[in-house]
């Protein structure tokens, strides 16, 4: 059996195999993550506008239309 001093002691061939599957691993989960961003989909400042407006003036004509109806009943 040899006795290595303090300052001969290396990781070896196992140290570089554990390195190296970590770095492959890491490079796996950034591509996998680069794809699920991409998928996702933000609004524009333009879009959320328009997308606000919308419902309020469904809403509006919707209210619009019952108005009208409760009129012609009343006025019957």
């Amino acid at each position: 059996m040899t006795v290595l001093a303090a300052g001969e002691v290396s990781p070896g061939l196992l140290g570089f195999v554990v390195v190296a599957v970590l770095g492959f691993a890491l490079y796996m989960l950034i591509k996998s993550m680069n794809k699920q961003m991409s998928k996702i989909q933000v609004p524009r400042e333009h879009e959320q506008d328009s997308d606000q407006a919308e419902p309020a003036q469904a809403s509006a004509q919707a209210s619009g239309k019952a108005a009208r109806g409760a009129d012609d009943k009343a006025g019957k």
